[in-house]
């Protein structure tokens, strides 16, 4: 019989940790997702002013990104259950790229929004390439550590370039934003193709390792037993819109996006418009809520696993920070009370660190799923998540316009209270569904 100690080593041998560089490879891809998702929302006060545009025609725009996203999550999470992520990922990094450039050259409201449709439908299956990859690489006591890493990208990319892309709108104009983010996803997504490869096949992972995650809960052989695709099935998708734990994860991601897609869109134009802020003063401050919302899905990822380790029960263990950081969320509209520049950006703060703290939401999609059915699960997930990528931008467009920013932020409140109660109540015991064709032997 092979041995093992208690450090998991496999016959004397200890595991290599080569699937931590998986979590980096992950961490920079999300980061230029989001700086190419995001970066109208920092060029929006210029191009209102250059384009002649109301807030109404903005949002618009603004949305235009998420009624493609949303659309294509079901066809593209279908699409990353029967396509290696390596080759997908890659295919997709580039183009979107190439998309985003073509944004600094283009003028007028149904140009942009095209462009970003296309942008939107592109990206569509990045995040159910992440959780396949992150369900494959590591076991569920690791899981919502590496996932909270690689979630962290959103925010902290956004944190840190924020001020130089403003530098760089306000140095070359707004234009050249589009060309600067571009550029560097698509030198990512050769980066990715080049360096990304299976546990089976990566190189330096030894056996020991393997073993390690595959004990731990991880699919580590998805890869081989994945090569027989089926076609798509209409039954598939019924089996994944026929669970009550899965909707009540649905309802409280669409919650709980609804805030991010605040900050990916509005923020800076309300620091500008409704605060009286100038672009530069605006661009420092919007990068503060996007750190504490860093930090807050840092400590996210390793509260929960440390809850796991200590006996706690998965539900209890992922639950917790997503009910607690939904909750603060709702501090967003504190800053309907206050003038004071720190104190507004201090209730924006807060509110997305809650954010922050409930954005291992991917966790309960990698548990809960059905192993054959992972892409197509977490496409769905991600479909009902990003509807607010449309509502939102409208609504609040609608809103500033009749009623002022004021009545947004009372709008992303109450979403945000919502989906902690679809959490609490909705959802239930997080245990891994059975296939379709087993829950049918089972009847």
């Amino acid at each position: 019989m092979v041995g093992e100690g208690a450090d998991g080593a496999l016959g004397g041998v200890r595991p290599t940790r080569t699937r931590f560089a998986i979590m980096v490879l992950l961490f920079v891809s999300v980061t230029i997702n989001y700086l190419d998702r995001s970066n109208l929302s920092i060029t929006a006060p210029a191009m209102r002013a250059a384009l002649a545009l109301d807030t109404a025609q903005m949002g618009y725009v603004l949305s235009a990104f998420g009624w493609t996203y949303a659309l294509c999550q079901i066809p593209g999470g279908w699409l990353v259950d029967r396509v290696a992520p390596r080759v997908l990922f890659a295919v997709l990094i580039v183009a979107w790229s190439i998309a985003t450039i073509s944004l600094g050259f283009t003028a007028g409201v149904a140009g942009l929004m095209a462009v970003r449709m296309l942008v939107g439908a592109l990206e569509a299956p990045s995040y159910p390439i992440n959780n396949r990859v992150v369900t494959t690489w590591f076991p569920e006591r690791e899981r919502a550590t590496a996932i909270a890493f690689y979630t962290s990208g959103q925010y902290v990319g956004i944190a840190f370039l924020t001020p130089a892309l403003v530098w760089i709108q306000t140095r070359f104009g707004w234009h050249m934003v589009f060309v600067v983010t571009g550029a560097l996803g698509i030198v990512w997504g050769l980066v990715w193709y080049a360096t990304y490869r299976p546990p089976h096949e990566f190189p330096g992972t030894n056996a020991g390792e393997i073993d390690q995650i595959r004990r731990g809960g991880g699919l580590v052989d998805l890869d081989r037993t994945q090569r027989e695709r089926r076609s798509f099935s209409g039954a598939d998708l019924a089996h994944v819109l026929s669970s009550r734990k899965l909707w009540g994860v649905y309802l409280g991601q669409f919650a709980l996006t609804s805030t991010l897609w605040f900050f990916l869109t509005w923020f800076p134009t309300y620091l500008v418009q409704a605060r009286g802020m100038s672009f530069v003063k605006a661009g420092f401050f919007a990068s503060l809520p996007f750190l504490a919302a860093f930090v807050g899905v840092l400590s996210s990822g390793l509260l929960s696993d440390a809850m796991v380790r200590r006996g706690a029960s998965l539900g209890t263990a992922r639950k917790v920070p997503i009910v607690t950081g939904l909750l603060l969320s709702t501090s967003i509209v504190g800053a309907n009370f206050v003038n004071e520049p720190a104190m507004i950006v201090g209730f924006l703060a807060l509110a997305f660190f809650g954010n922050g703290l409930a954005s291992i939401t991917w966790s309960l999609v990698s548990a809960i799923a059905p192993e054959r059915l992972l892409g197509l699960t977490g496409g769905v997930f991600n479909f009902f998540g990003n509807l607010s990528g449309i509502t939102v931008p409208i609504v609040i467009g609608y809103l500033a316009r009749d009623y002022g920013f004021s009545a947004g932020l009372a709008y992303i409140a109450l979403l945000a209270l919502l989906g902690a109660m679809s959490y609490v109540f909705i959802v239930g015991r997080v245990e891994r569904l059975p296939d379709r064709d087993v829950a049918l032997v089972a009847r």
